[in-house]
């Protein structure tokens, strides 16, 4: 039996070694010191020995239970401290770590550019008006000489409020109703422009959106000609764009203006070269101009027969496109930090 003892314990401790969780260790713990176990077979074996063989034989079987047992406890703390560690590493929040606070904002390419052009025609002259996004169908269309029913009015593919009467409150497709409100607070000479946010039903690419920023320009005076029209947009194109970037007129229908015009500056992306933003034509068109139609200034009360005005608008967004060399329109919306930090 001495032998077997050996033998059994040899195993057990192997056993109870090679373990490595402890759901693994309870499993051997069970086999080397349960009731089944080769140690418990050895103890049964204990009734058919004489009395001083029995004494001496169960001191050595209580030993080496004792040893298991102690061996089983050790390898029991050592794995416990084993997935300690491993679930503290998975749940381990580094104190120390020094994560950077908030960073300071600044404004948005949009609004920085709108401030720029405001501060461009303030140094020629101007003033700066401003008017409500929803409006009214009048200030909009009909004081602009866009009768009800005007085929006009289809192209801005207006988005109109449930406020009122049908159709006669609106969100604003364009600055002009600014126009509107000015010439009727005030006599001229007017020298003023109306930057703000208009709406459309336009479908985005990469110089459309269906919320953009818009700058107009209004001047009304005595005298005024289609060429201070001219000369007043290729000076501002110079101060804002640069002196390699100029501005070229092309004939146009507004019902708010005639003669009217298209203005387009040469495109900044490709330089006149020919690009896809510019579709492959060397130029941009940036918005529209013309000379204030008497009917806009009869419908509030200027007489055309004394004065004479000419107007101009044009987006904002697509300055700042234009001017930074921005090839699709549509990332000024997407509040990207990767693309705003950049300005």
């Amino acid at each position: 039996m001495h032998d077997d003892l050996e033998t059994v314990e040899k195993q057990a401790r192997l056993r109870l070694e090679e373990a490595a969780t402890l759901d693994e260790l309870r499993v051997a713990e069970t086999d080397v010191l349960g009731r089944r176990s080769a140690l418990a077979a050895l103890n049964a074996r204990l009734g058919s020995m004489s009395p001083d063989e029995r004494r001496a034989q169960g001191q050595r079987l209580n030993d080496a239970r004792r040893r298991l047992q102690e061996l089983a406890a050790a390898r029991s703390g050592d794995l416990q401290a084993v997935e300690r560690t491993a679930r503290l590493e998975a749940e381990r929040l580094d104190l120390t770590e020094v994560l950077s606070g908030p960073r300071r904002g600044h404004l948005n390419l949009v609004t920085q550019t709108r401030d720029e052009l405001e501060d461009v025609f303030v140094g020629m002259g101007y003033t700066v008006a401003e008017g409500p996004e929803a409006e009214t169908d009048w200030h909009s269309f009909e004081a602009l000489n866009f009768p009800k029913g005007h085929p006009a009015r289809s192209g801005f593919d207006t988005l109109y409020l449930e406020w009122g009467e049908p159709e006669s409150t609106l969100l604003r497709p364009h600055t002009s109703p600014v126009q509107i409100r000015v010439m009727q607070a005030q006599p001229p000479p007017i020298y003023s422009i109306m930057p703000g946010k208009v709406y459309r039903k336009d479908t985005p690419d990469a110089r459309h959106t269906a919320s953009f920023n818009q700058i107009e320009g209004l001047v009304v005076d005595r005298d005024t000609t289609f060429g201070d029209l001219a000369g007043t947009i290729e000076e501002f194109t110079g101060a804002y764009f640069g002196a390699g970037i100029h501005s070229r007129l092309r004939p146009a229908y507004f019902p708010f203006t005639e003669p009217s015009a298209e203005f387009e500056i040469t495109c900044a992306i490709c330089s006149g070269g020919g690009c896809r933003t510019c579709s492959g034509t060397g130029w941009i068109e940036l918005g529209g101009c013309g000379m204030v139609h008497p009917n806009v200034l009869r419908a509030v009360n200027i007489d055309p027969e004394a004065w004479s005005g000419f107007a101009f608008g044009f987006g904002i967004d697509r300055c700042a496109q234009m001017r930074h060399g921005i090839s699709d329109m549509r990332v000024l919306l997407d509040n990207d930090i990767r693309f705003i930090s950049q300005f």
